[in-house]
């Protein structure tokens, strides 16, 4: 009998299309026909649909539109109209928020107004499906665990386009939409204020950002390599003896010398998800405000070395003595 051991191939198996559990009566219901999908099942559940949209689904995908809209039609119109050049220079092409001049005042169209115009209905489309995620878990009687995670990615996001710029007093400070000019945006960011790295609170979102690659492929690979004792049935095994979660268990406690289990593996990942974004938007939101030049907050706090005396000290002028002059 071939044993199930590769990590590229899925078991798919396809049943009638289900539904889902009933949901309260209201003038939207799930729509499109549910059908399958041979490729998406390699990553996950065959089954494609129905969708429930919703009010707030329905608005948050139009504010997200109309936000796409903008940003794309300018990105457009910077390059002539050209579409070959719009494709060719996409990378490179931005929105750029207002100039500092004009502070948190609303500037002309053309100044930065399409940027703040953009930004409030790519905010409203976020907000709006946050409270998505959270009515549709409330009404499907799960936790919404998912919503506040989602809240945490959403902090970083107001942090950088909405919260620091208004603490500093201009737009100006708010990052360009655009792909390569977003990325320019930070290394010069980081060069203004003394090398960001040596922000504790950037140090630790670097922590669980990698930290939570190293969770996720742990349990990703449990599971996938325990997934021919049915690793996939994670409440069924829990209790169980001989299964897959407990061979999970032994791997980990022969190897590590403690294990997770089924439900705090989860907490664990979710936990150092969580704070990736909402220590980084804690450390963004420091720069500027708070402290100016992080290699000298480094210096003053023993972090980081100062540098080496390597030429004689400038001498003031003005705190010299009188040496006559010509008179």
């Amino acid at each position: 009998m071939a044993e199930y051991q590769n990590i590229f191939t899925q078991v798919q198996i396809r049943g009638p299309a289900y539904e889902g559990v009933p949901i309260e009566a209201g003038p939207w219901v799930r729509q499109m026909k549910p059908g399958f999908s041979y490729w998406l099942g390699k990553i996950g559940d065959s089954q494609v649909g129905p969708v429930y949209l919703g009010w707030l689904g329905l608005a948050s995908i139009l504010c997200g539109v109309i936000a796409i809209e903008i940003i794309g039609l300018n990105m457009w119109a910077s390059v002539g109209w050209d579409p070959i050049q719009f494709i060719r220079q996409l990378p490179w092409l931005a929105l750029e928020p207002p100039p500092p001049a004009y502070g948190l005042r609303l500037p002309p169209l053309n100044e930065g107004g399409w940027w703040l115009l953009a930004g409030f209905f790519l905010t409203a489309s976020i907000l709006l499906w946050w409270l998505r995620v959270y009515r549709r878990s409330r009404m499907l009687g799960i936790g919404t665990h998912t919503a506040w995670a989602f809240a945490s990615a959403i902090w970083l996001y107001l942090v950088l386009g909405f919260i620091r710029p208004l603490l500093m007093g201009s737009w100006g400070e708010a990052v360009p939409f655009g792909i390569f000019p977003h990325l320019d945006w930070t290394a010069a960011f980081s060069l203004r204020y003394g090398n960001l790295f040596y922000n504790p609170f950037h140090m630790l979102s670097i922590v669980f950002l990698y930290g939570s690659t190293l969770l996720f492929a742990m349990h990703g690979a449990t599971v996938l390599a325990t997934g021919r004792f049915g690793a996939e049935r994670e409440v069924e095994q829990i209790v169980d003896r001989g299964t897959a979660f407990e061979r999970g268990a032994l791997f980990w406690r022969w190897t590590m010398g403690f294990n997770a289990t089924a439900e705090s593996i989860h907490r664990w990942a979710i936990w150092f998800a969580i704070l990736t974004t909402l220590t980084g938007g804690i450390g963004i939101l420091l720069t500027g405000t708070v402290v100016d030049n992080w290699y000298l907050w480094a210096v003053k706090h023993g972090v980081a070395p100062s540098y080496p005396a390597a030429y004689p000290a400038a001498i003031d002028p003005t705190t010299l003595p009188p040496t006559g002059g010509v008179r």
